[in-house]
């Protein structure tokens, strides 16, 4: 029998086995030496080093699996035991679990909670299921940290093996760049970031190239994203850019991905109109110069490119009054409101 209190870290009596051979959504680089990583190993030494320390946080990857266990465990190594003073510890360090319906739908079962003294954790998730039932799974791993190791703990007796049905579908992912926001901040699990609340409802494999205050258009990203077989590419980078740089780093950017793909959506995401434009007159004078140059750099590639497309922000927060954490940094309920927008348009461009 396993005993353990659910939610909690104490857990015993599970049979740990390791979570690495199973098949991980939401990563350009399955072959890198960090199981868990976003970057490839390629781009160690070629990117700059803040890209390169972010592209080891594992946001947007999850773990799928099967088992008839009748209950579930995790035992995770956290990279950096990070935290921030705005951003809950499971959406920061914590994983979360999703289990497929019957009617091809996702639905949540349990966060895993970390440890706050420690790199290592380990959470109880779920128990007293009828045993013997096969279940699909889905398990987002950390948004702002790095996941080193991941156990996956079973009744002894019972089965862990790779997904049977191929849900979300991977072939033809939404490749999507952009910065803390796209990345999860501040999500208070990981299940709650926009990309992933996007890849549950579309059920399409989706990559969060989210750079914590470093979506600055590097040339390398663009071509990391132009070698996968995306069916979209979402370009949201501007919170990160100088009006300067969204002058000169756009085009090119947006080049790179073209010339590898000359018919693929492209879609250019404004900065969302930050409740602080209320308040602080510069930011939104930045913010409207901002988007008023990445529109006249729609409009002028447009003219020859149908399938470069334009998403307009200033109704991300519409509904979702306190959308933010601290006027720049999503709530659950603004990331909501954001998928929400993406979502229609989104579908759209890959039909």
């Amino acid at each position: 029998m396993i005993l353990a209190a659910v939610g909690t870290t104490v857990a015993t009596d599970f049979d740990y086995r390791p979570a690495a051979s199973l098949p991980v959504t939401g990563t350009l680089a399955p072959d890198a030496s960090e199981v868990y990583s976003r970057l490839p190993d390629s781009l160690k030494g070629k990117v700059r080093d803040e890209l390169w320390a972010l592209g080891l946080n594992s946001a947007g990857l999850a773990v799928r699996f099967r088992s008839d266990s009748p209950a579930l465990a995790v035992r995770w190594h956290s990279r950096n035991k990070f935290n921030m003073n705005h951003m809950t510890p499971t959406g920061i360090r914590g994983l979360d679990l999703y289990m497929l319906q019957e009617d091809s739908t996702w639905t949540f079962v349990n966060s895993g909670r970390p440890s706050m003294s420690s790199h290592s954790s380990r959470s109880t998730l779920v128990e007293n299921m009828q045993p013997g039932v096969e279940r699909e799974y889905m398990l987002y791993l950390s948004l702002y940290d790095g996941v080193d190791s991941l156990f996956i703990g079973v009744d002894s007796a019972a089965t862990l093996a790779a997904p049977a049905v191929g849900l979300p579908v991977a072939s033809r992912p939404v490749v999507m760049y952009g910065t803390s926001i796209l990345q999860g901040g501040c999500a208070t699990r990981p299940g709650m970031a926009h990309t992933n609340i996007l890849q549950r409802r579309l059920n399409r494999e989706v990559v969060n190239l989210g750079f914590s205050g470093n979506a600055r258009l590097d040339p390398e990203i663009a071509r990391l994203m132009a070698a996968s077989d995306a069916s979209v590419f979402v370009v949201d980078p501007l919170p990160n850019c100088t009006p300067e740089q969204v002058e000169e780093r756009m085009e090119p950017f947006l080049a790179i991905l073209r010339q590898a793909h000359p018919t693929t959506p492209i879609l250019l995401v404004e900065s969302p109109w930050f409740p602080i434009m209320r308040f602080n007159s510069e930011v939104e004078s930045t913010l409207r110069d901002k988007n008023m140059r990445l529109r006249e750099i729609y409009n002028r590639l447009s003219a020859t490119d149908s399938n470069l497309h334009y998403f307009e922000a200033n109704g991300v927060f519409a509904g979702h009054v306190d959308g933010t954490v601290d006027n720049y940094h999503l709530t659950d309920g603004g990331f909501e409101g954001f998928a929400d927008r993406l979502i229609p348009v989104i579908e759209n461009l890959i039909k």
